[in-house]
């Protein structure tokens, strides 16, 4: 298996020369392409065991070239490239049978990373392969030989950087090697001809064994699947299993299942994350330098209506410019909040709160700005709601953002002939779920516009918007493990609806 040979397919020629160099340079075998059809007819030639495409590309995109090679090259791991922020675009490339994505432009760093991943799937892939050949041919070879491979199996099994579980016909646990009880927390001498795989493996990797002992040939082997592992000292473990049978002729013999610990992985992926928002903030500094010239030139515009007031002692004209240097104190407090919670990792603080009186505080402190601009904030809250544990400054920063967006939804709105309102609501849900939602009847959103406001910075309000208020949005939704909805039609306005879990109160 030669693990050095890729197939390189990407449309943008440029981003094609630099990774095929440095690919080069790795001492990779590079084949490159510019089509996704280009592409397939390579792999159909070279047989490579590595494939990175763009997922971006004309006529053939990289989700149609994954399924391709996976029917015709089932051994190939495939790399897919993708935008930064099209999260959505990588997720299903990897239910697709993706070894891994990357964003664009592509580090060395982060390449060598996904193709030193990719390589251990190949090695895996053989080496499962020679284990299940050698565990079923142990039970055809004489007692002498049993013994002999025996001992040559159990050193392989014993120093394999995989969690191997096997199971005699009965489902009885019969191997368990020690990486298996790093992964499951549990000592070998308490496992091995004492346990079932049902009373080791979590409900949904012993569902799979049942079902695979059940229809026996009828199955097949069971493909990699990602799961949660739970120990008895609490920590979950990300692990990625495969399983198949073993058999004797037609006869179930037993089962081996191979388990990955991801925690590495988990860790090294977040603090590629990490690192990319710390990039993102890096790129943006020019754009909110724009930002702030224009806070700043508000400031200095306010400041002359107030020395015009004072000079002619002008009291209208005195609350108009201290009004204006309200207002810009205030886009400069909004900005520097954005900044703070988009760059800091925070886990939630649960405190007795009322989401009510959360959802009520963000509406007063709207209710000026709407008011002058002639847009009615309606209240819908779910009188049912009492005090719940939460993290209530997550919370009403997300309403703050979503609110403050919805306003100015409703001044941007050319439609004279509308009377704009804003409504926010609360509702409890089942499983303590607390739903907040913002209507707005204002601009609306294309599907080209949905589709990009959790990009990085992006923002339709030209220079008085920075993008960062639906980024730390996102951000503060996931962190609570929470999720968000849109629903938006262009010029007919938008709705943004909240899911945060809760607790009793203490």
């Amino acid at each position: 298996m030669d693990m050095n040979k890729i197939v390189l397919i990407d449309d943008d020629e440029d981003s094609l020369n630099n990774l095929s160099l440095s690919l080069k340079s790795e001492g990779y075998d590079v084949i490159a392409v510019t089509s996704g059809k280009e592409g397939l007819d390579a792999v159909e030639r070279a047989s490579p065991s590595i494939v990175l495409t763009d997922l971006n590309m004309p006529e053939m995109g990289g989700i149609d070239v994954l399924k391709r090679v996976k029917i015709s090259n089932t051994d190939a791991e495939v790399i897919v490239m993708t935008g930064h922020g099209d999260m959505e675009a990588a997720v299903k490339a990897l239910r697709y049978g993706a070894s891994d994505f990357i964003n664009k432009p592509v580090s060395d760093e982060v390449l060598k990373l996904a193709l030193k991943r990719a390589k251990e799937k190949l090695v895996t892939r053989e080496r499962f392969r020679a284990y299940t050949s050698d565990l079923e041919n142990m039970c055809h070879m004489a007692i002498g030989e049993v013994k002999r491979k025996s001992d040559f199996q159990d050193k392989l099994i014993t120093s394999s950087n995989d969690g191997i579980v096997a199971t005699d016909e009965n489902g009885r646990i019969i191997i368990f090697n020690p990486e298996a009880e790093a992964i499951f927390g549990i000592p070998r001498i308490d496992v091995v001809r004492k346990l079932d795989f049902r009373q080791l493996f979590p409900p949904q990797i012993a569902d799979v064994f049942g079902r695979m002992f059940s229809a026996g040939r009828r199955m097949g082997d069971v493909d990699w699947q990602d799961v949660m592992i739970p120990r008895k000292d609490g920590d979950d473990v990300p692990a990625r299993f495969y399983c198949t049978l073993l058999f004797d002729g037609e006869e179930t013999i037993g089962s081996v299942g191979f388990f990955q610990d991801l925690r590495e992985i988990r860790r090294l992926q977040q603090e590629l994350v990490k690192s990319e928002r710390l990039a993102a903030i890096g790129q943006t500094v020019a754009r909110l330098a724009h930002y702030i010239k224009n806070i700043l030139a508000g400031l200095k515009g306010a400041t002359y209506v107030v020395n015009i007031g004072l000079d002619k002692n002008d009291i209208d004209k005195l609350k108009t410019g201290w009004q204006m240097v309200e207002r810009n104190v205030g886009r400069i407090s909004y900005l520097v909040a954005d900044l703070l919670a988009y760059s800091k990792e925070r886990e939630p603080e649960f405190r007795n709160c009322f989401p009510n009186d959360i959802a009520e505080d963000v509406c007063e402190l709207l209710d000026g700005m709407a008011m002058e601009n002639r847009i009615k904030v309606e209240r819908d809250f779910d009188p049912s709601i009492k005090d719940v544990s939460m993290d209530p400054d997550m919370a009403h920063r997300i309403l703050l953002n979503l609110v403050s967006n919805a306003v100015d939804a409703c001044i941007f709105d050319l439609d004279e002939t509308k009377r704009h309102k804003v409504s926010v609501g609360t509702h409890r849900e089942n499983d303590n779920i607390i739903r907040f939602s913002v209507l707005d009847n204002g601009t609306g959103m294309s599907e080209e516009v949905k589709n990009k406001i959790f990009s990085a910075f992006f923002s339709t309000k030209g220079g008085r918007g920075t993008g960062l208020g639906l980024l730390v949005v996102q951000k503060l939704v996931q962190e609570q493990k929470g999720s968000i909805e849109i629903v938006s039609e262009l010029g007919k306005g938008s709705t943004f609806i909240v899911r945060l879990p809760y607790k009793q109160v203490e």
